[in-house]
């Protein structure tokens, strides 16, 4: 099942989605500060997003969404084929394990 998120109609839409890939890290969470409140008054109306800098990282950052920078298409490329070549080889690893396991099994 897939899940739905509603925004009320008189919110603006985010300009980044969970889990998109950005110059500061991974969108982690988003959050809203609605015309009329307090925090609203203080901060501006406008959506708040959580990140995380990299996968490795416990640090969160918050940032306004006029201080986030998207990636262009090349730079998500490359951190996408990037990843997939790490995956790529923990398979391999992982392969080459199964077989040693396996050939000590078959001997003993």
């Amino acid at each position: 099942m897939q899940a739905t998120i509603s925004i009320p109609q008189h919110w603006t839409y985010p300009r980044f989605a969970l889990e998109q890939r950005t110059e500061q890290g991974i969108i982690l969470g988003l959050y809203y500060y609605p015309s009329g409140t307090e925090l609203a008054e203080q901060f501006d109306d406008s959506w708040r997003y959580a990140l995380m800098p990299n996968k490795n990282s416990d640090e969160i950052s918050y940032l306004k969404e006029d201080q986030i920078k998207p990636l262009t298409p090349e730079e998500l490329f490359q951190q996408i084929t990037a990843e997939i070549d790490f995956y790529q080889q923990q398979i391999s690893i992982l392969n080459r394990q199964l077989t040693v396991l396996t050939q000590g099994a078959n001997n003993g």
